[in-house]
């Protein structure tokens, strides 16, 4: 009986075994079923969460060394400096007491701080901060230190030091030919000038790109290439058309004539006509694009590119060439000057009208030397208003000249359904249309390059891009150029004005004009001075403009503040050079 009992028991022990076994197991495969299910829908369904909370614990970092900028002769302009920022994770040093041989702050100290210029106490002190995930050791490490950092670590098998390489740009020039050049700021991405317009040339390199982790760990995989992050891809370098040494002189002299003037602002631009390489690009005020954070929007802007302005007796050659091209005058014609006219309730007349009266009939080389109001005027009547309109389009003006720099403006010029006789007449002699500087230029170069503008560019191009980014327009005959050029020289030639020149002919025209309030209505007491010309008039290589805006000091004329920064800009330039002298000098004899 007892044994029947003790059988039952383990029977009854058995199935209460299997019992639990059974519902183990089903349990077991509930858990394994959900925790599928779970992942199921993590993966599928619910996948982005996961992948950005897994990025946020990395960072993607793209190096690349922009490439550098050249003047024309191979004078470095703009390049990058390499440097690194050094990180100790506390979170990698060794446990337990400190033998002299474990990763311990005293040992990183001990070991770091020959290299890294600090004393070993300091960057104990540093290390041992162990509150924070990352310390900072140490930044704007140079590379050779970089390099001695690295044989440390890898000598002794450190994890917690990290090296971050970093870039920046800089200018070894300082503030010269900042408004060319620009800037370019890494952290922001943010750029100016030719750095800017040049960007994908600049940047076009096979970028390292890798992650790490936020704690500066490079997390490497199967696919990654473990050179990658010691690479120091570099995009192409740039050549600019400007010549440094008459950099050098357009920002010398504009800058003295500002000085000794009080004037707000100035430009000085040397070009070469036939191929529209501009030579130099001096604008003030300037500022240093090592600090353009510290610059003013004033110093920054290249308003010789934004702003426009009415270009004053300068225009005036504009005028008498499209009346020529058109047929309406030519090289002998003579021109009515009463010195003095009205219209409506506005009186314009000649600047020396005071002094000297009417002149009478004029003939065009009198009309440049003096600078006639009148009749200049006169001479922009013999036009309709769709005539004169179609050959400043022509000239250029109204559209942009396609220069590679940011900010271009377009300038003012409306159209001839909109004219009246009062704008043509404003028109004829500067002060009916608000032009850039840059327009000015791209006009008048077609009267020294035979008839045709050439796209003025400041990055020395390919054959090949050249092809598609510089445009060669017809503008004039090559005979009005002549003739025009021939004129101006004369005019120069005759006067006593200070842009004449001893060994060279010059064809140039200086112009005066009132600056308008920026409110757009009416004029303010300040004035633009301007001078352009080119030289040597009977074969011109380059075109000078100079602008200087609120002169404050002295005679207010473009013949007496910007003439005498022409003259010495034309001096030096034919100087560097090497320009053949054009005007023949006279011999001196004696008698017997």
């Amino acid at each position: 009986m007892r044994q029947e009992n003790e059988k039952n028991q383990k029977n009854s022990r058995g199935k209460y075994c299997n019992k639990v076994s059974n519902i183990l197991d089903i349990a077991y495969c509930a858990v394994i079923v959900i925790l599928v299910i779970h992942l199921f829908v993590l993966q599928v369904f619910d996948f982005r969460k996961y992948r950005e909370r897994g990025k946020m614990q990395r960072a993607n970092h793209d190096f690349a060394v922009r490439g550098d900028i050249y003047d024309r002769h191979g004078r470095k302009l703009a390049t990058d400096r390499i440097y690194y920022n050094i990180y100790a994770r506390p979170v990698d040093y060794s446990k337990g007491p400190d033998d002299g041989k474990k990763e311990t702050p005293r040992r990183l100290a001990k070991l770091l701080a020959p290299e890294l210029g600090m004393s070993e106490a300091a960057l104990y002190a540093k290390l041992s901060n162990t509150k924070i995930p990352v310390i900072a050791v140490k930044k704007d490490v140079d590379r050779d230190t970089a390099k001695k950092i690295m044989e440390i670590i890898n000598k002794n098998s450190f994890r917690s030091i990290s090296l971050d390489k970093k870039n920046t740009r800089e200018y070894p020039q300082g503030v010269f030919a900042s408004h060319v050049l620009g800037f370019y700021n890494f952290d922001a991405g943010v750029s100016n000038g030719v750095e800017l317009t040049a960007k994908d040339k600049l940047e076009h390199a096979v970028r390292a790109t890798y992650d790490i982790t936020r704690d500066g760990k490079i997390i490497y995989n199967f696919s990654m290439d473990p050179e990658i992050p010691t690479r120091n891809p570099k995009g192409q370098d740039i050549t600019l058309t400007i010549d440094a040494a008459i950099q050098h002189v357009c920002e010398k002299e504009l800058h003295k004539m500002i000085q000794e003037k009080d004037a707000l602002r100035g430009a000085v631009i040397v070009m070469n006509p036939k191929n529209g390489e501009i030579l130099a690009y001096a604008v003030y005020p300037t500022y240093d694009p090592n600090k353009f954070q510290k610059a003013t929007n004033t110093q920054i802007k290249n308003w010789t590119l934004t702003d426009v302005y009415p270009p004053g007796s300068t225009f005036k050659t504009i005028t008498v060439t499209s009346a020529m091209e058109l047929g309406k005058i030519n090289e002998n014609s003579i021109i009515e000057d009463s010195g003095r006219m009205k219209f409506g309730g506005y009186t314009i007349e000649n600047y020396d009208y005071k002094e000297k009266g009417a002149p009478g009939k004029i003939n065009l080389v009198y009309l440049f030397e003096h600078s006639s109001n009148i009749g200049s005027v006169n001479v922009g009547f013999l036009m309709s208003h769709s005539e004169f309109y179609s050959m400043l389009k022509k000239f250029g003006f109204g559209e942009k000249s396609g220069i590679d720099l940011p900010g271009e403006s377009s300038g003012l010029l409306a159209s001839p359904k909109y004219w009246d006789r009062g704008l043509h007449m404003t028109m004829s002699y500067g002060y009916g249309t608000s032009v850039s500087i840059m327009q000015m230029v791209s006009a008048v170069s077609a009267l020294a390059n035979g008839g045709v503008r050439v796209t003025p560019h400041v990055i020395k191009y390919s054959p090949e891009e050249e092809a598609e980014k510089i445009k060669r327009i017809p503008t004039v005959s090559p005979e009005t150029a002549k003739t025009i050029t021939k004129l101006l020289a004369m005019s120069v030639n005759n006067g006593r004005s200070c842009i004449k020149m001893d060994k060279y002919n010059v064809a140039a025209k200086t112009g005066t004009s009132r600056k308008p309030l920026e409110n757009g209505t009416g004029y303010s007491g300040a004035m633009y001075t301007s001078t352009i010309g080119y030289l040597p008039a009977s074969d011109p290589q380059v075109l000078i403009y100079v602008v200087v805006d609120s002169a404050k000091k002295g005679p207010v004329w473009g013949n007496t503040v910007a003439g005498p920064v022409f003259h010495e800009v034309a001096e030096q330039t034919a100087r560097i050079l090497d320009l053949k002298p054009d005007k023949v000098q006279p011999t001196n004899t004696k008698k017997m």
